[in-house]
């Protein structure tokens, strides 16, 4: 195999290595100058050898070509080794750069990380600094809260005080006063809470206002007095007035009846026939015969029913009025038509007390049970209000009160001159 000296000068290889080495007894090259001889007469040359001489030339001449070879080979060599080393340097050049990348990458994440980390940071101190306002300003809350709260409660129990005060003098000092025996040797009556309003028409209802209070006030108490006060009636229903006697009559605590200005009828037989009754000097009682209001077509004998049955009532309420003053009915009834022919008896207190109508003359009364100013109480009901009973005008203008539907064989027992007080 032939041996190649550019591949030689690829491997590294010297090319004087794969070529036979020189002859030592050869002559030196002709182009190769022998050092002169001192002083010497150079000999006369010698006769070359033609084969010798041949030889030596091709010698030359391969020496010459494996130098040119070698320069060649060096060329190529250099120019390779220099392509290597361009490539070798772009490589490290493109190693460099992607290091230098890789670096940057790194740095920039790391620097990416570290303001994540800084941000991160910075976010929890922001998140602790707004906890710390937050439970500040919670605080600050409360603490407002607390004061507009304590301010509240001053201010509400300045309220209260301010309302128990303005409540409070509504009340007067004094309590209701109870005594077993009212009148006072002044011939003032002192009127205790114990007390039950009777005003206007005497219906079921009223009868039902006094009768149940008559009741709790017997469960409260079973010796002091109940006051029954009249200030007006006209009278009523006979069967609404019997239970209120009766409910009078059973009662364990004794009730008394005052009459302030009027009292008419069947209001009078309550007055009339009351274990204790009291009226004002000028208040004005009025009794009279059952006189009852009939409509429609009524005939002869429905009239003579309703007669007998008025006269039945007449007798169990009239009687024992007449009894109390010591004279028969008839009398009774003849005395009544020669004080006036409608037969309304009307009488003063005073003249009513030596009739027996009533018990006492007083001067006053000592309403010890209007304990509370009565300009801050509701206004008072009138009469009619009161029993549920509501004034009208009728088609000619004139205002009158329809009075409840009576039950059957009851009766209205009522001072009626101006036909106020009308049948529905």
């Amino acid at each position: 195999m032939k041996y190649s000296p550019a591949l030689a000068a690829i491997f590294g290889l010297s090319l004087a290595t794969s070529l036979p080495a020189k002859d030592a007894t050869a002559p030196a090259p002709a182009d190769v100058a022998a050092p002169p001889a001192a002083a010497e007469v150079s000999p006369k040359p010698e006769a070359k050898d033609p084969v010798i001489e041949a030889k030596q030339k091709e010698k030359e001449a391969l020496e010459l070509d494996n130098k040119l070879s070698t320069e060649r080979l060096t060329k190529e060599t250099t120019a390779l080794r220099e392509e290597i080393y361009k490539i070798k340097l772009e490589r490290d050049l493109a190693q460099e750069k992607l290091q230098t990348e890789e670096f940057k990458r790194q740095a920039a994440l790391e620097a990416e990380m570290l303001q994540i980390q800084i941000d991160k940071e910075k976010l929890s101190a922001e998140g602790e600094l707004s906890k710390i306002r937050a439970e500040k300003l919670a605080n600050d809350l409360k603490i407002a809260q607390t004061e507009a709260a304590l301010k509240t409660i001053d201010l509400k129990s300045d309220i209260e005080e301010i309302e128990a005060t303005e409540k409070r003098s509504q009340f007067a000092d004094a309590k209701p006063v109870y005594l077993k025996n009212p009148l006072k040797e002044n011939g003032i009556l002192v009127v205790s809470d114990r007390r039950i309003p009777l005003n206007g028409p005497i219906t079921a209802d009223t009868a039902d206002f006094i009768t149940t209070r008559i009741q709790y006030w017997n469960n409260k108490d079973r010796e002091m007095p109940i006051f029954i006060v009249i200030d007006g009636s006209p009278g009523g229903s006979v069967m609404a007035g019997y239970r209120i006697l009766k409910s009078m009559e059973s009662s364990d605590a004794p009730v008394h009846v005052v009459v302030k200005s009027y009292a008419a009828s069947m209001a009078a037989a309550i007055t009339t026939l009351a274990k204790e009754s009291y009226a004002y000097p000028n208040a004005v009682i009025l009794h009279h015969q059952i006189s009852n209001m009939m409509f429609g077509r009524v005939n002869i004998t429905e009239q003579r029913e309703f007669h007998e049955e008025n006269k039945r009532w007449w007798d169990r309420f009239g009687t024992p009025i007449a009894e109390k003053m010591g004279i028969t009915t008839d009398e009774f009834i003849k005395k009544m038509y020669a004080r006036s022919s409608s037969g309304d008896w009307t009488e003063f207190a005073d003249k009513a007390m030596e009739l027996k109508w009533v018990n006492h003359i007083i001067q006053g009364a000592d309403e010890t049970s209007f304990t509370k100013n009565p300009d801050t109480q509701p206004k008072e009901k009138s009469n009619a209000e009161t029993y549920a009973l509501k004034e009208t005008i009728d088609a000619e203008g004139r205002p009158y009160i329809a009075l409840p539907r009576l039950a059957p064989m009851d009766a209205y027992f009522i001072h009626n001159p101006d036909n106020y007080y009308r049948l529905k």
